[in-house]
């Protein structure tokens, strides 16, 4: 079996927190009217959600995401993602545990 496809059943598996409580709000209204996937591989990378439909990433970032090397491996994986056509969005960890209605308005914007 594909190491990315494990890897990306590993990470459902152990989701975090704040990925699971996402998860649960993507798949109840308002957004029933989109599919969306998790822990899904595009080229090297796993997305945290995508709807392929819509062509929008929807990454959940804790703080290994705000040091230099987390900053510019996610630039890059960025920029390999908008070439292929996607958008990305990100949030931190905090918004979904302080404010998770805008991080949905958010997400509702960028679906619609």
């Amino acid at each position: 079996m594909n190491n990315k496809i494990q890897l990306a059943r590993k990470l459902r598996q152990n989701a975090t927190i704040q990925e699971r409580i996402l998860w649960k709000k993507l798949r109840n209204p308002p957004f029933t009217n989109f599919k969306f996937r998790r822990q899904y591989p595009i080229g090297c990378y796993i997305m945290d959600f995508v709807c392929i439909e819509k062509l929008l990433i929807i990454e959940i970032d804790g703080g290994q995401h705000n040091k230099d090397a987390g900053i510019f491996y996610d630039c890059e994986r960025t920029k390999y993602l908008n070439n292929r056509g996607f958008k990305v969005i990100r949030f931190w960890n905090s918004d979904v545990d302080n404010n998770l209605e805008g991080v949905c308005i958010e997400i509702l914007k960028n679906l619609n």
